[in-house]
Protein backbone atom coordinates (compact mmCIF):
# COMPACT_ATOMS: atom_id res chain seq x y z
CA UNK A 1 0.00 0.00 0.00
CA UNK A 2 1.24 3.49 -0.82
CA UNK A 3 1.73 6.18 1.79
CA UNK A 4 -1.26 8.45 2.27
CA UNK A 5 0.41 10.80 4.74
CA UNK A 6 1.22 13.30 2.01
CA UNK A 7 -2.43 13.35 0.92
CA UNK A 8 -4.46 16.34 2.06
CA UNK A 9 -8.23 16.08 2.41
CA UNK A 10 -10.05 19.38 2.25
CA UNK A 11 -13.25 21.17 1.39
CA UNK A 12 -12.82 22.58 -2.11
CA UNK A 13 -13.33 26.34 -2.18
CA UNK A 14 -16.20 27.51 -4.44
CA UNK A 15 -13.76 29.31 -6.75
CA UNK A 16 -11.98 26.01 -7.35
CA UNK A 17 -15.16 24.06 -8.25
CA UNK A 18 -14.19 23.96 -11.96
CA UNK A 19 -11.28 21.71 -10.94
CA UNK A 20 -13.78 19.07 -9.86
CA UNK A 21 -15.49 19.08 -13.25
CA UNK A 22 -12.09 18.78 -14.89
CA UNK A 23 -11.23 15.84 -12.58
CA UNK A 24 -14.44 13.98 -13.43
CA UNK A 25 -14.04 14.63 -17.18
CA UNK A 26 -10.38 13.53 -17.11
CA UNK A 27 -11.55 10.15 -15.82
CA UNK A 28 -14.47 9.93 -18.25
CA UNK A 29 -17.00 10.09 -15.43
CA UNK A 30 -20.50 11.53 -15.89
CA UNK A 31 -20.40 12.70 -12.26
CA UNK A 32 -20.67 16.36 -11.39
CA UNK A 33 -20.99 18.53 -8.30
CA UNK A 34 -24.65 19.25 -7.55
CA UNK A 35 -25.59 22.85 -6.95
CA UNK A 36 -25.23 23.71 -3.26
CA UNK A 37 -23.09 20.67 -2.47
CA UNK A 38 -19.95 20.68 -0.38
CA UNK A 39 -17.15 19.25 -2.47
CA UNK A 40 -14.43 17.38 -0.63
CA UNK A 41 -11.19 16.33 -2.30
CA UNK A 42 -8.08 14.32 -1.50
CA UNK A 43 -5.00 15.69 -3.21
CA UNK A 44 -1.28 15.91 -3.31
CA UNK A 45 -1.06 18.74 -5.79
CA UNK A 46 -3.67 17.38 -8.17
CA UNK A 47 -7.05 15.98 -7.13
CA UNK A 48 -6.84 12.23 -6.58
CA UNK A 49 -10.31 11.62 -5.13
CA UNK A 50 -13.52 13.58 -4.66
CA UNK A 51 -17.00 13.37 -3.20
CA UNK A 52 -20.00 15.66 -2.81
CA UNK A 53 -22.23 16.18 0.22
CA UNK A 54 -25.55 17.80 -0.65
CA UNK A 55 -27.55 19.21 2.29
CA UNK A 56 -30.87 17.40 2.65
CA UNK A 57 -33.41 17.04 5.44
CA UNK A 58 -31.05 17.90 8.36
CA UNK A 59 -28.36 15.65 6.89
CA UNK A 60 -26.42 15.14 3.67
CA UNK A 61 -26.56 12.96 0.58
CA UNK A 62 -23.14 11.61 -0.44
CA UNK A 63 -22.64 11.41 -4.22
CA UNK A 64 -19.88 11.59 -6.78
CA UNK A 65 -17.26 9.52 -4.96
CA UNK A 66 -14.47 8.90 -7.43
CA UNK A 67 -10.82 7.94 -6.98
CA UNK A 68 -8.42 8.41 -9.89
CA UNK A 69 -7.53 4.98 -11.31
CA UNK A 70 -3.81 5.49 -10.62
CA UNK A 71 -4.57 6.22 -6.94
CA UNK A 72 -6.90 3.31 -6.21
CA UNK A 73 -6.24 0.62 -3.60
CA UNK A 74 -4.45 3.12 -1.34
CA UNK A 75 -7.30 3.80 1.08
CA UNK A 76 -8.07 7.24 -0.36
CA UNK A 77 -11.84 6.75 -0.58
CA UNK A 78 -12.02 5.69 3.08
CA UNK A 79 -9.71 8.50 4.16
CA UNK A 80 -11.71 11.12 2.27
CA UNK A 81 -15.09 9.86 3.52
CA UNK A 82 -13.89 9.77 7.14
CA UNK A 83 -12.39 13.26 6.86
CA UNK A 84 -15.50 14.79 5.31
CA UNK A 85 -17.98 13.07 7.62
CA UNK A 86 -16.02 14.01 10.75
CA UNK A 87 -16.71 17.63 9.77
CA UNK A 88 -20.34 17.15 8.77
CA UNK A 89 -23.28 17.25 11.17
CA UNK A 90 -26.31 15.00 10.89
CA UNK A 91 -26.98 11.77 9.08
CA UNK A 92 -25.45 10.95 5.71
CA UNK A 93 -27.22 8.83 3.09
CA UNK A 94 -25.87 7.28 -0.10
CA UNK A 95 -26.92 4.90 -2.84
CA UNK A 96 -24.52 2.17 -3.92
CA UNK A 97 -24.29 -0.95 -6.02
CA UNK A 98 -24.70 -4.13 -3.92
CA UNK A 99 -21.02 -5.02 -4.57
CA UNK A 100 -19.97 -1.93 -2.56
CA UNK A 101 -22.04 -2.57 0.58
CA UNK A 102 -19.11 -4.25 2.39
CA UNK A 103 -16.86 -1.25 1.74
CA UNK A 104 -19.41 1.20 3.13
CA UNK A 105 -20.33 -1.00 6.09
CA UNK A 106 -16.67 -0.98 7.17
CA UNK A 107 -17.05 2.82 7.32
CA UNK A 108 -20.08 2.62 9.60
CA UNK A 109 -22.88 2.79 7.04
CA UNK A 110 -25.91 0.54 7.57
CA UNK A 111 -28.92 -0.24 5.39
CA UNK A 112 -31.23 2.79 5.48
CA UNK A 113 -34.62 1.77 6.81
CA UNK A 114 -36.06 5.24 6.26
CA UNK A 115 -35.04 7.90 3.74
CA UNK A 116 -36.07 11.53 3.39
CA UNK A 117 -38.98 11.63 0.88
CA UNK A 118 -36.87 13.28 -1.85
CA UNK A 119 -34.26 10.50 -1.64
CA UNK A 120 -36.87 7.73 -1.40
CA UNK A 121 -38.45 8.99 -4.64
CA UNK A 122 -35.08 9.28 -6.36
CA UNK A 123 -34.04 5.79 -5.27
CA UNK A 124 -37.30 4.32 -6.60
CA UNK A 125 -36.63 5.98 -9.98
CA UNK A 126 -33.01 4.80 -10.08
CA UNK A 127 -33.93 1.25 -9.11
CA UNK A 128 -36.04 0.91 -12.27
CA UNK A 129 -32.83 0.63 -14.27
CA UNK A 130 -30.03 -0.01 -11.74
CA UNK A 131 -29.33 -2.31 -8.82
CA UNK A 132 -28.88 0.17 -5.96
CA UNK A 133 -29.17 0.02 -2.21
CA UNK A 134 -29.60 2.91 0.23
CA UNK A 135 -27.19 3.14 3.15
CA UNK A 136 -26.98 5.64 6.00
CA UNK A 137 -24.64 6.71 8.75
CA UNK A 138 -25.24 8.99 11.71
CA UNK A 139 -27.95 9.84 14.19
CA UNK A 140 -31.46 9.59 12.80
CA UNK A 141 -30.15 7.97 9.61
CA UNK A 142 -32.05 4.75 10.17
CA UNK A 143 -35.36 6.27 11.13
CA UNK A 144 -34.79 6.56 14.89
CA UNK A 145 -36.34 9.47 16.71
Amino acid sequence: MHETRDIHCELLAPLLQPLLGKFYRAHRSPMRAPSGAQTWVARRQEILAALNLTPLDHGHWLTGLLVAPTARSQGLASQLIEHALARTAGPVWLFCHPDLVGFYRRLGFEPATQLPPALAERLARYQRSKALLALARGSGAHGEA
